[in-house]
């Protein structure tokens, strides 16, 4: 007795399963930290939010005390392990909640409410890049157009496109760091804020604690 064709099929179809389409997020776009005025512009908006959360929670006259920490909001950094943005970031941030008018310890108190915060850096192994949307629509439609043209023209017109749009498609690099700040009253949050950026990758070293070694790996299997 012969099996139906699409009998056969539809046995073996039944067997697979059917997992979701991966998709891209919608097009956003993600800051650049390239500066240290950048790092100050960071600390003049976390300042202003712990000042706005201070006077929310009727702590106008509670002192704050900045801590730097590395790999764990619980630990310190040891003398000289600490990188160059938590050092910059620290007097940047104190410099701030003074302009604020926010009391601040230059030691820790035990009526102190803590501040500390810590850098995680994240490297991507694959190369990454960012295209504008419409950007391929455009160029789509562009070489439409001259499809009455001989085809010389047509296949240089879309090397020009080509060239123009990756102009437009900037590479991010492979480093991003997350920079997340907490304010702790109690032994509860009190107030916590983190912050995504890409970075240049050479300068990866400016938020890798000297003894952290703890790069976050975010690899690409190729499949």
């Amino acid at each position: 007795m012969r099996i139906p064709l699409y009998f056969f099929l539809f046995i073996l179809l039944s067997g697979c399963t059917r997992i979701p389409q991966p998709a891209s997020y919608a097009y956003s776009e993600q800051q650049k930290m390239q500066a240290a005025q950048h790092w100050d512009i960071l600390a003049s908006d976390v300042a202003n939010q712990i000042n706005n959360q201070l006077i929310s929670s009727d702590y106008l006259d509670k002192a704050v005390f900045v801590k730097a920490t590395c790999g764990s909001d619980a630990v310190p950094c040891d003398q000289g392990e600490t990188s160059q943005f938590n050092e910059g970031f620290r007097d940047l941030l104190i410099t701030r909640l003074v302009h604020f008018g926010v009391p601040t310890s230059i030691e820790k108190k035990l009526s102190d409410i803590e501040v500390d915060y810590k850098v995680q850096v994240i490297y991507h192994s694959t190369s990454r890049s960012s295209l504008p949307p419409g950007a391929l629509t455009v160029l789509t439609t562009a070489v439409s157009v001259l499809r009455s043209v001989p085809g010389e023209i047509q296949a240089i017109a879309t090397a020009v496109g080509l060239d123009i749009f990756n102009a437009a498609a900037p590479s991010v690099g492979h480093y991003e760091v997350i920079i997340t700040t907490s304010m702790v009253a109690d032994e509860k949050y009190l107030f916590r804020t983190s912050d995504i950026y890409y970075i240049n990758d050479p300068d990866f070293w400016h938020y890798q604690n000297t003894s952290q070694g703890k790069t976050i790996q975010m690899v690409s299997t190729g499949r």
